[in-house]
């Protein structure tokens, strides 16, 4: 499995000890400094579930540069997809943290300890 942090991040912190008290073996991805694809994103979404919009983190400031909560600039809408995706592969701090992408597939925004053993094999 892998998961994407931002190691300043108490949220990632937490899913990394839940993962190493479990002892899963993962792969870390620093995604601020190693950001994912526009490509990789959509995958990552596809296994989540969900749509750009619900990943993103509209409070950050560069969010608010953007406009992302206005929603006649930023619809939520199929047609804004690809807008909304190359946003968050442009200024990967707006992708919500921590992403885990599980070895059988699913992938899950791991803010919660459940989130985070979701994953794990056997569970």
């Amino acid at each position: 499995m892998e998961i994407w942090i931002n190691p300043r991040c108490g949220k990632c912190r937490g899913a990394l000890h839940t993962l190493d008290e479990a002892g899963a073996q993962y792969t870390v991805r620093r995604y601020l400094e190693d950001p994912p694809t526009a490509d990789e994103l959509e995958t990552v979404l596809e296994r989540l579930g969900l749509e750009p919009w619900d990943i993103a983190r509209t409070d950050e400031p560069v969010a608010k540069e953007l406009g992302l909560k206005d929603p006649t600039a930023w619809p939520r809408t199929d047609e804004a997809r690809g807008r909304w995706v190359a946003a968050l592969a442009e200024h990967p701090v707006l992708i919500q943290r921590p992403i885990i992408t599980a070895d059988d597939g699913h992938a899950v925004v791991a803010r919660t300890d459940e989130a985070v053993r979701s994953v794990l094999p056997g569970q």
